[in-house]
């Protein structure tokens, strides 16, 4: 898959990359990426829900009077679950939601869903950015150019792209992440995904190493 590498006013500098197939153009497979951004999301849950129960509830543990001979039910004490303010029957305790998935699923998510964006015709690569002062009117600009203002947008950039995540990190439509750090459900829930020349030049040379 060829793609040409676009400056920072959304013209073509002439320069393609060639995204490899082998990532960019495998058969997605749905239920890999639902796993995978299931297990992002469930890692995101703090767990720390907890109520109490009746021992842990406030009241005096006395029966509240004998247990036959007033014609009434049996009753324990005010901190029995059926009373108001006693304490909650099977209610949740602090857990850990996250688990484990193998890797080689979540590498077939991820390629799966960069595969997805191809097909979608949603990648974009642009020449590494040199920003010397961190400001987000630049990186606006750069968006307007590019013409994806205002969509969801996932930046990968180079190791060295702090400026550029200082600069774009307080758009509220737009989220940047070094290669190493991006995940399958960033991929999913950006409608663009713009790829630094730099970082596209990886996928290129790591599938060379691998062939």
């Amino acid at each position: 898959m060829q793609v040409d590498v676009l400056d920072i006013q959304g013209k073509k500098t002439g320069r393609t990359i060639e995204l490899p197939e082998e990532i960019f153009g495998v058969e997605p497979n749905d239920h890999v990426i639902y796993l995978s951004v299931k297990q992002y999301l469930a890692a995101q849950r703090q767990g720390t829900h907890k109520v109490k129960t009746r021992m842990e509830v406030k009241g005096a543990s006395r029966k509240l009077h004998r247990q036959k001979g007033t014609g009434g039910s049996r009753k324990g004490n005010l901190r029995n679950p059926l009373y108001k303010g006693g304490g909650t029957i099977f209610g949740p305790k602090p857990r850990d939601y996250s688990f484990k998935l193998n890797r080689k699923v979540k590498d077939l998510a991820k390629m799966s869903a960069l595969a997805y964006k191809a097909k979608e015709n949603a990648i974009v690569i642009v020449e590494d950015l040199a920003i010397e002062t961190p400001k987000t009117k630049t990186f606006t600009g750069v968006l307007k150019a590019l013409n994806i203002a205002g969509k969801k947008t996932l930046f990968v950039l180079p190791e060295n792209g702090e400026n550029v995540y200082l600069s774009l990190r307080n758009i509220p439509s737009v989220a940047g992440t070094v290669l190493s750090d991006m995940n399958t459900f960033d991929i999913v829930n950006a409608q663009v995904l713009i790829l630094s020349e730099s970082v596209a030049k990886v996928f290129t040379e790591t599938e060379e190493e691998n062939a």
